[in-house]
């Protein structure tokens, strides 16, 4: 299951981002590339809810820096990668 999982979370941050999925790595960060905005990191949490049928609290919005953070966060919803 990681590995779809891996892929469902590559897909939503491509999708909400509306970048390549080749740029979504562990190691991009908020705010590091012009479309990772204040405005689109709220379309991220909202696909990411949707897509892991979970709803992120809001000190783990804020919290919610990198992709590698987003899968530390995603795990405490106990989404597997």
């Amino acid at each position: 299951m990681s590995s779809e999982n891996n892929q469902k979370l590559i897909t939503a941050f491509s999708t909400a981002l509306e970048i390549d999925a080749s740029q979504v790595i562990d190691d991009l960060k908020y705010q590091s590339i012009p479309e990772w905005d204040s405005m689109s990191h709220m379309f991220l949490i909202s696909e990411l809810e949707e897509v892991f049928e979970v709803e992120i609290e809001t000190d783990d919005v804020i919290d919610l820096s990198s992709v590698g953070k987003a899968k530390e966060i995603l795990t405490k919803y106990d989404v597997s990668f």
